[in-house]
């Protein structure tokens, strides 16, 4: 799964209440700030793959002309530029070894901080890290059905995209990752 920007306070909470809910680990500075320092983390790394999708965009409408005129899906083209470039812009495209990667910056900050403490090997507690973007992950379709079957059930109509739209879906979104102890 693709993580997006609206994801990161959510996948952020997750680590923390998972962090928190571990018998060999512990917040000394308390759950909320160890949530804002993996949002911290996971923001700068979405943020790098925003500029990657910048750059690619970029040269993309830089190319207009010869990608019509070779007939190329555009959608493609996109991806295999994006993974060319990915390496220059530090963004791994394998969202398994992503999210060990975050994961491993999420423990170093909270260490180097000392926002948690444990008597474990380090491994563990990244483990812990990594499958809290997994079960997210692995959630995230099924919680988004969710959503839109309630938003679809709904007397008033409400049109996706609008401000309206988002509103309503952000609000039941989180009641949902709440129902199912996600955050």
């Amino acid at each position: 799964m693709r993580l997006k920007p609206k994801h990161s306070r959510f996948i952020a909470s997750k680590i923390a209440r998972d962090l928190a809910n571990t018998p060999f680990i512990t917040l000394p500075k308390g759950r909320d700030r160890v949530a804002e320092v993996a949002k911290m983390v996971i923001d700068e790394n979405l943020e790098k793959e925003r500029r990657l999708d910048t750059k690619v965009k970029e040269l993309m409408e830089a190319n207009e002309e010869e990608i019509a005129i070779q007939h190329v899906r555009e959608r493609e083209l996109f991806f295999m530029i994006k993974k060319r470039l990915a390496p220059e812009y530090n963004v791994i495209m394998d969202y398994d070894e992503r999210y060990t990667e975050v994961s491993y910056n999420i423990l170093d900050e909270l260490y180097e901080n000392y926002l948690i403490e444990y008597d474990v090997n380090d491994n563990q507690v990244r483990n812990i890290i990594f499958k809290s973007f997994r079960d997210f992950a692995k959630s995230y379709d099924e919680i988004d059905d969710t959503v839109y079957n309630k938003i679809r059930d709904m007397k008033k109509e409400y049109i996706p995209g609008t401000i309206e739209y988002d509103l309503i879906y952000n609000r039941l979104y989180e009641e949902e990752l709440i129902k199912r102890g996600m955050i």
